[in-house]
């Protein structure tokens, strides 16, 4: 499984968004079932303007199985409020906490976000560790000066 934040959502379904065309590229080379959080649904939403052909299409990605939702139960609540206090100097919105909660619940290690450095930042616990994501779907990183 992998787990999908806002932004590939939003570009995905926005053909106006600058990512659309990457998101897209990227979304054509995962062969593992997709998830994600009703935080990041409900923000990708929103940001799609309710009515929109985006919406629209989200709306059919996840109706017709192309994108799972995870149900948050009162553990994975408290996780996500614990985790946005610890990364509260890195501004970790509940979206973000959702899914790293999630990801510890689930066991899943990659992200399909377009923000690499949050999720660069963020550790998922598995036990006495902390786990660093696989992050897909951004951009290289520019390396030198």
């Amino acid at each position: 499984m992998i787990l999908v934040d806002t932004g590939p959502l939003v570009a995905l379904f926005d053909p106006a968004d600058r990512a659309h065309d990457r998101c897209v590229e990227t979304l054509k080379t995962i062969k593992e079932p997709l998830a994600t959080t009703y935080p990041v649904l409900t923000e990708a939403f929103h940001l799609l303007q309710p009515a929109s052909v985006g919406a629209l299409r989200l709306m059919d990605f996840v109706t017709d199985g192309g994108l799972q939702v995870l149900m948050i139960d009162n553990h994975g609540l408290t996780r996500a409020f614990e985790l946005m206090v610890q990364y509260a100097d890195a501004r970790m919105d509940f979206a973000d906490a959702s899914l790293v909660s999630s990801a510890e619940r689930h066991g899943v290690r990659t992200i399909f976000t377009i923000d690499r450095n949050d999720f660069a930042t963020y550790r998922m616990k598995r036990g006495h560790r902390h786990v660093a994501f696989n992050v897909i779907g951004t951009a290289p990183t520019k390396t030198g000066g």
